[in-house]
């Protein structure tokens, strides 16, 4: 079993939360797992990508070769066609509907989702209404988590528990509003199969 995850967003959206906690969960159950480094801006405001490789074998490279993703996981639906090359033909899209316009010739939103809505297997994400709803617009990267996670091959449970330990620190109310998040995600991904 191999399982690459491109993991598109904008600088600030917390793309390597998001990564880390389905690493970790995949690790915990037992997973080999490599990561890219996350290129492009750290800063608020710029492209983000990573490479998340999970797999029952060793994995070769960090990198996942062109054409061959089971999962692009964008927090920012423009970012998630941007790396279109890089989907399997079986692979799933699954995108935050909310745009970070962070370039001047951004383009219309309705032919944005349309785009993604038009792909084989795209699943539409409403990831910062969801996370308000929770209790923190922040917490939008652990709706996406949520709503990935029907695809993911780990438990549910083994995120959840990454989730707590994430941010643990942060203190009890911190850690409830990301876990409502994670379930909210998850709930508005009942539609994938």
């Amino acid at each position: 079993m191999k399982f690459d995850i491109i993991l598109a967003g904008v600088g600030g959206q917390g793309v390597l939360s998001l990564s880390a906690i389905i690493a970790s969960s995949a690790m915990r159950e037992g997973l080999a797992v490599k990561q890219s480094e996350v290129h492009g801006m750290s800063q608020r405001g710029g492209a983000v990508l990573a490479h998340l490789r999970l797999a029952d074998g060793p994995i070769a490279s960090d990198l996942i070769p062109r054409g061959s993703a089971a999962m692009i996981l964008g927090m920012e639906p423009l970012e998630s066609l941007r790396y279109l090359e890089y989907l399997d033909r079986a692979g799933a899209v699954v995108s935050a509907t909310t745009p970070m316009a962070n370039i001047a010739d951004y383009p219309p939103l309705d032919q944005v989702l349309a785009a993604i809505r038009s792909l084989p297997r795209a699943y539409l994400v409403e990831a910062e209404a969801l996370a308000r709803q929770a209790g923190s617009a922040r917490a939008s990267n652990m709706v996406m988590v949520g709503a990935a996670s029907p695809l993911l091959p780990v438990a549910l449970s083994t995120l959840e528990h990454f989730v707590e330990t994430a941010f643990a620190a942060k203190g009890a109310k911190v850690v409830e509003t990301n876990l409502r998040a994670l379930h909210a995600g998850r709930a508005a991904a009942a539609v994938i199969p």
